[in-house]
C-alpha cells in the first residue's frame, strides 16, 4: 500500500483525538459511578443489568444501520470480547467497589494500557523488545505495590484487590480482541454484537438479582454506566480510534486514570493519597515506556467506508491494542 494511503489527514487526526477524549472521559467516570450504585443495587445487578440494558439499545442501532451479521469466525471471537468488557470488567470491578473506594480502583486501572498491549503483541505473534516487558513488569509490580502496602490487611491482598486485579487482565484481553475485530467490524458494531453475545448470560442474572428499592442516586449512576460506560463512551473510543490512529488516540487513556481520580475526590469525596498519586505517576511512566516499545512495530491506520484498515507505517506490521 503506498505510504500517502497510510497517513492520515491533520483534520482526521484531530477528530479521532476528539472522540477518543470523548470516549476517555465517559470511561473515566464508570469507578465512581460504580461505587455509587453498588451501594444499593446488587453488584451482580450492576454488571449485568447495566449489559442488558445496552443490549437493547445495541439491537436498536443494529437494525437502524441495518449491520450484516458477523461470519463464522467472528461470532468465534466475540465472546473473547464480551468476556472482557462486557462481562468480565464489569463484574470484578462491581465486586471490588463494594468494600472499596474509586480513587483506590483507579490505580489499579492505571496497568490497564500495558496490560491490553501485552495481550495485543501476544495475539499477534510479536516479539516486543525486552524493554516492553520490563516496563510491562514494572507496572504490575507498582500496582501490586501499592496494593499491598495500602490494604486494609497491611502486607497482604485484600479480596477487592484480587477482583480488580482480574478486572484489568480480562479487559486488556477483551480491549485487544475488540480492536482486531474493529478493524473487520468497525469499532460500533463490535461491541453491539458483543452485547449480544453475551446477553444468554447476562439477561438471566440480571432477572435473578432484579433490586427492590434503591434511591434515585443509585439509578442515575446505573443509568449513566447502561447508557454512557456500556454503549456510547465504545462509540465515541472506536470512533477515535478508526480516525486518528491506535497509537496516537490510544496514547489519551493515559488521562483515564488522573480523571477517575480527580472525579473520586469531587463527587465522592474520597481522599487521594499521596500513594495513590506517587503509584499512578510510576505506572503511567511504565505504560509510556511499554507503548513507546511496542510503536517500534508501528502499523497506522485510516477510516475507510467505516472500518478500521491497516496500512504498514514501517518495515514490521504490529496489530492494534484497542
Amino acid at each position: 500500500m503506498r505510504s500517502k494511503s497510510s497517513a492520515t489527514a491533520p483534520s482526521t487526526v484531530t477528530t479521532g483525538l476528539a472522540l477518543g477524549a470523548v470516549g476517555v472521559l465517559a470511561f473515566s467516570m464508570s469507578l465512581p459511578a460504580t461505587r455509587v450504585a453498588v451501594q444499593e443495587l446488587d453488584p451482580w445487578f450492576v454488571a449485568f443489568g447495566r449489559a442488558v440494558g445496552a443490549a437493547v439499545l445495541a439491537v436498536l442501532y443494529l437494525r437502524v444501520v441495518k449491520a450484516p451479521r458477523p461470519t463464522r469466525e467472528q461470532w468465534r471471537r466475540l465472546p473473547i470480547v464480551a468476556l472482557g468488557v462486557v462481562v468480565g470488567f464489569p463484574l470484578f470491578t462491581s465486586l471490588a467497589l463494594t468494600t472499596s473506594t474509586s480513587s483506590h480502583g483507579a490505580v489499579v486501572v492505571t496497568v490497564l494500557p500495558a496490560m491490553t498491549a501485552v495481550f495485543a503483541a501476544i495475539r499477534a505473534h510479536e516479539r516486543p523488545p525486552l524493554v516492553f516487558w520490563l516496563a510491562s513488569a514494572g507496572g504490575l509490580v507498582a500496582v501490586l505495590t501499592f496494593l499491598i502496602t495500602s490494604g486494609a490487611v497491611h502486607g497482604a491482598l485484600t479480596v477487592s484487590d484480587l477482583y480488580l486485579l482480574a478486572a484489568v487482565v480480562l479487559c486488556g484481553l477483551g480491549y485487544a480482541e475488540g480492536g482486531v475485530l474493529a478493524r473487520e467490524l468497525g469499532g460500533a458494531r463490535t461491541i453491539c454484537w458483543a452485547l449480544l453475545v453475551a446477553l444468554p448470560v447476562t439477561l438471566p442474572i440480571t432477572l435473578v438479582t432484579l433490586p427492590g428499592q434503591a434511591g434515585p442516586h443509585s439509578w442515575a449512576a446505573f443509568g449513566y454506566l447502561t447508557v454512557i460506560s456500556m454503549f456510547l463512551g465504545f462509540f465515541a473510543w472506536y470512533a477515535g480510534l478508526a480516525r486518528g490512529g491506535i497509537a496516537t488516540v490510544g496514547q489519551i487513556q493515559l488521562a483515564q486514570p488522573v480523571l477517575t481520580l480527580v472525579w473520586s475526590a469531587l463527587l465522592l469525596g474520597e481522599p487521594v493519597t499521596p500513594a495513590s498519586l506517587v503509584a499512578a505517576v510510576v505506572v503511567l511512566g511504565c505504560v509510556v515506556l511499554t507503548q513507546r516499545a511496542r510503536h517500534g512495530l508501528r502499523v497506522s491506520f485510516h477510516h475507510r467506508d467505516g472500518s478500521l484498515v491497516a496500512a504498514p507505517a514501517a518495515r514490521s506490521t504490529r496489530t492494534p491494542e484497542a
